[in-house]
């Protein structure tokens, strides 16, 4: 649909900084138009603190100032001629993105557990007796019970978490449950309660 005089954001220039919408940009245009310096100059404080005026949850940033004269720099397309209150030579690395991250190779045996845990069980098989295994074993035999709670379905007794640990390590970990004392778990909520709410 075509109507005369009405024109959509579909049909603009895509903005650089959508964060500060068209206006801003529009000023930042108008400014690299100015052709007295002085006035230019003027013109480009007065847009940043417009600018800052957008941003207000922000401004509390210690280089709060120097981001919005590199957004400046930024849209104007790095052809607005002033004096510069700071250095916007490296004003660009703010649009890079950072490198995604590698995904682990390999798949997970006890997906309930998940990869960490399996790598805790690695460990305490070689792992020298003493005071350093006994306080991971408590690590790994907690963080086993949580992973139950959480992604088990609910089954978290005791008896499987040594059960577990005593078949994942080869049996070099055997938890005596008569003497080895659990952390007290707080409630899990694994979503259940939201499901239930909806009913």
């Amino acid at each position: 649909m075509n109507i005369k005089g009405l024109d959509y954001n579909t049909q603009r220039d895509p903005l650089l900084m959508p964060e500060y919408g068209r206006e801003i940009q529009k000023m930042i245009d108008y400014a690299v138009t100015i052709e007295d310096k002085e006035q230019r100059q003027l013109c480009a404080e007065t847009i940043v603190r417009m600018m800052a005026s957008r941003l207000t949850q922000q401004l509390n940033n210690e280089d709060m100032e120097q981001t919005l004269w590199d957004h400046l720099y930024i849209m104007s397309h790095k052809q607005l001629d002033i004096e510069w209150p700071y250095d916007v030579s490296n004003a660009e690395k703010i649009n890079h993105k950072p490198q995604p991250l590698k995904r682990v190779s390999g798949n997970v045996r006890l997906r309930h557990y998940g990869r960490l845990v399996e790598e805790l069980f690695e460990k305490l098989k070689s792992m020298p007796a003493g005071e350093e295994r006994d306080a991971l074993v408590s690590l790994t035999a907690n963080q086993m019970k949580l992973d139950l709670a959480m992604w088990g379905h609910g089954s978290m007794d005791d008896e499987r978490v040594a059960s577990d640990i005593a078949a994942f390590t080869d049996g070099v970990i055997q938890l005596d449950l008569n003497t080895f004392v659990f952390d007290k778990l707080t409630a899990v909520d694994n979503g259940d309660s939201k499901k239930r709410k909806r009913k």
